[in-house]
Parts: C-alpha cells; sequence; structure tokens
C-alpha cells in the first residue's frame, strides 16, 4: 500500500514538473531578443565588414542559427535614407554571431535594420542598428 502512494507521488511531481517546463517554455517571447553590434564604428570605404550578435535579453546568451531575412544598410540616422548601399551576408565566426559585407562611401552615421526569425519562436525579431563610418 505504501508503495502504490509513494508512485502516486512520484507520477504527481513529475507531471508537476512537466506541465511548469511548459509554462515557462511558453513565456519565452520574441522581444526577448536583440542584435547587438559587436563594433560600433568602421572605417568608410569599400568591402567593409560590420559583426552583430544576437542575443536573448533574459538570458544573456547568443542565439545561434536564426534565419535572417532581412538587412538594410543606409544613412538613414544622417537624414539621407536614400543614400543606401548593398549588404552581402556572410558566415558567422562563432555561435550567435552574423557578419555582413557592405560599402561604406562616406563617413557619418549608417543604420543597419535587421530582420530575422529565432528558431522556435514566432514573430521576427527586427532591430535598427547605428554604426559609425569614420575617415
Amino acid at each position: 500500500m505504501k508503495t502504490s502512494t509513494f508512485a502516486r507521488a512520484v507520477q504527481a511531481a513529475l507531471i508537476a514538473a512537466a506541465i511548469g517546463g511548459a509554462s515557462t517554455a511558453a513565456l519565452a517571447d520574441i522581444k526577448d531578443y536583440k542584435f547587438e553590434l559587436v563594433d560600433q564604428s568602421v572605417q568608410a570605404g569599400p568591402d567593409k565588414v560590420i559583426t552583430v550578435r544576437l542575443v536573448n535579453t533574459k538570458t544573456g546568451k547568443p542565439v545561434p542559427d536564426a534565419v535572417i531575412f532581412a538587412s538594410r544598410l543606409d544613412m538613414a540616422p544622417d537624414g539621407m535614407q536614400e543614400m543606401a548601399t548593398k549588404v552581402t551576408a556572410m558566415p558567422g565566426t562563432e555561435p550567435g554571431t552574423y557578419r555582413f559585407k557592405a560599402s561604406f562611401g562616406m563617413a557619418g552615421r549608417w543604420q543597419l535594420s535587421l530582420g530575422a526569425k529565432v528558431q522556435g519562436e514566432t514573430g521576427t525579431v527586427e532591430n535598427k542598428l547605428v554604426i559609425t563610418a569614420q575617415k
């Protein structure tokens, strides 16, 4: 009799743990992710590499394997949105980093706009990062 009571208690504890784990996963939100610039500035000129890191803001950990489907680089911070340049994705050097090659035609503030999907999450991570091109 004591064995079956113990077995039921263990079973109930496992069910409670499973439900608790599922509710924790349900609390994840696409707003818990953001891109950060690794370097805030680059030298103006052709074929410069920009590295960004995608992080989970709750854990502080980098997020690998995101699918970046939108990228744009323009001079919107300096009021010149029409001054845009081509951005080419490159392989990252470590998990959670994403690299892009672009030409910075002039010194000033450039805005890198990114859109990405995170594995296992619904919604889109969208960030606008300002990078300074120096002479």
